[in-house]
């Protein structure tokens, strides 16, 4: 897999969740902070993205906005004058699908992500990615937009399969959209990591095979850099050192394995990198403040509560 794969498949627990919104003036509407990610598309329309203590930001037809896992509360309504009681703010999500003739009509959308330990790729986002509709801009994302709208305004045979399939596709082009921007701007961090053609070789067979007792100097050889300028150019890009950011990806991929497997604790361990259970288990325990048997029993506790959600004050 692909480094950005990689995080994603990493990152997310449990399914998507996607609906429609339909509303007619005066509207509002209001998303809590959650662990999960969130997004919104506009299918038609206009609208203003509320958050509280920042300008508000007018969407237009086409235009995406994505919600990093932890973002703080935010709203949308139709006017920045609209104002969402406080009342109205619950944990259910209304698609509102009884409206008639609506004005506008979003697609809104939840991920949720494990965030005991988030990697940085997602991190370093912004808390709101707007990605405004451009003419020519983000052909596949809009595609995948306009099928998921589809798909969820006329379900048909195998309709929660497909829109899965669609919510993780529309997921990962919202971020390669945003990566690519940054790396076109030069801004630093991991959207240089990722477009660097020495350092995201180095990523992807760290990624392809974390159990491998990788060296920095064989990790050079594989970018073709010396030794020296590699480790100096992957701390600057990555914000850890080789062998650091190894030892953290192979415990995030572990952490999954115990979320979502019954694997035995010692085929876990090799599969990181680790010979002997209790070493494992020691490397763990730094990383997640928690050993793998109590992390696993944790993990399976925690409950959809944990999902962006969406509620609705309709006026």
């Amino acid at each position: 897999m692909d480094v950005l794969s990689d995080v994603i498949a990493a990152m997310r627990t449990g399914r998507p969740h996607s609906n429609l919104m339909r509303r007619r003036a005066p509207w509002s509407s209001w998303f809590e902070s959650a662990s999960g990610a969130g997004f919104h598309v506009l299918l038609q329309g206009s609208c203003w993205l509320l958050r509280p203590a920042a300008e508000p930001i007018a969407l237009g037809v086409g235009d995406v906005v994505f919600l990093r896992p932890g973002a703080a509360e935010h709203g949308l309504a139709d006017s920045p004058q609209t104002s969402v009681p406080p009342s109205a703010r619950t944990t259910l999500a209304d698609p509102d699908t009884g409206v008639r003739d609506a004005e506008v009509v979003m697609l809104c959308g939840a991920y949720l992500m494990d965030r005991s330990m988030p990697h940085p790729l997602l991190t370093e986002l912004p808390e709101v990615v707007h990605l405004p509709a451009r003419l020519g801009r983000y052909p596949h994302l809009r595609a995948a937009t306009e099928l998921l709208g589809a798909e969820l305004e006329r379900p048909g045979h195998g309709t929660d399969v497909v829109v899965t399939g669609l919510l993780d596709t529309l997921l990962l082009y919202i971020l390669r959209a945003w990566y690519d921007e940054q790396a076109h701007c030069g801004r630093p961090g991991w959207a240089a990591a990722l477009a660097d053609p020495s350092i995201s070789v180095a990523l992807r067979d760290m990624h392809d095979d974390p159990a491998h007792p990788w060296t920095v100097g064989e990790l050079a050889g594989c970018a073709g850099l010396s030794r020296a300028a590699f480790a100096k150019r992957f701390a600057q890009l990555v914000g850890r050192s080789p062998l650091a950011y190894l030892t953290w990806w192979r415990m995030t991929t572990a952490a999954k394995a115990l979320r979502d497997t019954d694997e035995p604790l010692a085929v876990i361990a090799g599969r990181a990198g680790y010979t002997s259970e209790f070493a494992f288990a020691k490397a763990f325990k730094r990383e997640f403040a928690a050993a793998p048997g109590a992390y696993r029993r944790s993990s399976r506790n925690r409950t959809a509560t944990d999902l962006f959600v969406a509620t609705a004050d309709r006026n």
